[in-house]
Formats: C-alpha cells, sequence, structure tokens
C-alpha cells in the first residue's frame, strides 16, 4: 500500500490535493485520520490510500504506526525560502544533524531514489508542456519525519503566490502520480550524493539524463557535522541499493575532504568526483 499524504494547515498541499482528487479514481473510505476522511484508489498495480494530517507533515513522526503497512510515503507540501524562487521541488526526510523541523536527530527516513528520479523527471517534463516559470529541482535531506519507510516530499514553493498557483499545482499532483504508478517495479541501484548547495544542480541533472539515480544527498553546508555513523545510515536507509558515492568535489570545503573521503573509504562504497 502506498500513503499519499497532506496536511490541512498547508496551503500548497490543499491545492495540489484538490488535482489528486479531481483527476484521479479516488473514492471516500469509511476510515477517518486525525478527524478527516480517508480515501482510495488503485492506481496501475499499486492500492493507495490518501489521508489528510491535523498537524504539518513535517511533524508526522508516528504516522508509520497508523499505517503500518506502507510501502512507500508520499507528502505533497509547500516549499519555503528566503528567495520566494518559484520551484517545484523532491527530496527525502530526515535530519542529518539535529532535530530542528520535526523527525528525531540524526535520523533519516528511508530514501526512496527511483520514485524521487520520476517525480523530478515529470516536473522537468511538465514544466516544459506547461510553461511554467519554475525551476525544477533536488533539495538535500533535510526537516522531519525521520520513518523507517521509504519517504520522499514533493513540494511547490517558493512563497504564497506559487502555493496558490493551481496550474502548478496540477502539475506536481501528476508528478507525485506518476511515482505512485511506477512505485514497485524493477529499478536499478542507486547513488549517495554529497556536496553542493541545497539545490543541486549538478545531482538534478545527473538524475535528468538518467546518469544516477540519487538517494540521500547531503549538501555542503551538513558535510561538518557527518560522521561514518550518518554516512552509513544514508546507504542503509535509502530504498535501492546504494552501489556509489558522488562527490560534488568543488562544491565540499578543501578542510572537510579529508576526513570525508577517509570514512568513505572504511565505508568500501567506489567514489566518483563531478
Amino acid at each position: 500500500m502506498i500513503l499519499l499524504v497532506h496536511s490541512e494547515l498547508d496551503i500548497a498541499g490543499v491545492n495540489i490535493a484538490k488535482h489528486v482528487l479531481q483527476n484521479y479514481p479516488f473514492t471516500q473510505t469509511s476510515q477517518a485520520f486525525q478527524e478527516n476522511p480517508v480515501y482510495k484508489a488503485q492506481i496501475g498495480s499499486n492500492h493507495v490510500k490518501f489521508v489528510t494530517l491535523k498537524e504539518e507533515g513535517v511533524n508526522a513522526q508516528t504516522l508509520s504506526k497508523s499505517f503500518p503497512h506502507a510501502e512507500l510515503m508520499v507528502f505533497i507540501s509547500r516549499h519555503s525560502s528566503q528567495s520566494g524562487t518559484p520551484t517545484l521541488t523532491v527530496h527525502a526526510p530526515g535530519n542529518l544533524g539535529a532535530a530542528e523541523l520535526g523527525g528525531l536527530p540524526r535520523s533519516v527516513s528511508v530514501a526512496p531514489a527511483r520514485a524521487m528520479q520520476t517525480v523530478l523527471k515529470a516536473l522537468s517534463r511538465l514544466k516544459r508542456e506547461m510553461r511554467l516559470d519554475y525551476e525544477v529541482s533536488f533539495e538535500g535531506t533535510h526537516h522531519g519525519p525521520s520513518l523507517l519507510v521509504p519517504t520522499m516530499f514533493v513540494e511547490l514553493g517558493s512563497s504564497e503566490c506559487q502555493w496558490r498557483d493551481q496550474t502548478a499545482a496540477g502539475a506536481v499532483a501528476q508528478a507525485a502520480m506518476e511515482a505512485v504508478a511506477e512505485f514497485g517495479k524493477p529499478s536499478g541501484n542507486a547513488v549517495l550524493g554529497i556536496g553542493g548547495t541545497h539545490y543541486n544542480g549538478k545531482f538534478t541533472q545527473m538524475a535528468l539524463s538518467g546518469e544516477a539515480a540519487f538517494g540521500h544527498m547531503i549538501p555542503k553546508y551538513a558535510v561538518p557535522n557527518v560522521d561514518s555513523e550518518i554516512l552509513a545510515q544514508c546507504i542503509k536507509r535509502t530504498h535501492e541499493k546504494v552501489d556509489r558515492t558522488i562527490l560534488d568535489w568543488k562544491g565540499i570545503k578543501s578542510e572537510d575532504k579529508p576526513d570525508l573521503l577517509s570514512m568513505l573509504k572504511k565505508i568500501g562504497l567506489p567514489i566518483k568526483k563531478v
């Protein structure tokens, strides 16, 4: 079962949810969750449930206890940034360090690399087809919840103007549902990405070209706080087998490189510098 999630407190999430319910064969069930109706649908070969949270999605740390059979969780939500740049993003949640915005400290969710790549490709295609003046990008792993289930956030941002953009909300809904339909089909391996900015353009382009499917991505600013335990956790908590590490070499501070390379050598994964 795949669980699709949005929060009633999230303007973008509510708007994306409207497009999901209008354009896909969801029916209301007799079940309720957090006093909101639960919807269900068959999407491809996957049984999907759609729930509304009364809390913010980043705080849904106990969600997997309520839906223990979920094989994938997809949060549709707003994206916020100080720049306000119109952006369509996808990323795995979890905290590489302290839990500053939900989740658990030093605990990441399971990253569904192929599903995130499917979303990214769909967003890029829909941007062209719908002539959306938005950037499309991966984000580094950040914020809660920290779940032991493949989990991704598909987001519309970066300010209220975009959160209320119905055309862009429709694109996010379609991209998320394309990944839902594809989930469970045979897929290859994944990679761990390290370095670069929070919105890593190199990793985004590599995924769009089909060169690599990224699971967790550790941005430059988080590298100093990462140790062998977190690196091993990011590898273990990826839905697909991680067969190599890709380093955005110029996007890593020179003083952080020796320790990082030493830790990666101990883990034993092949390294590629880009």
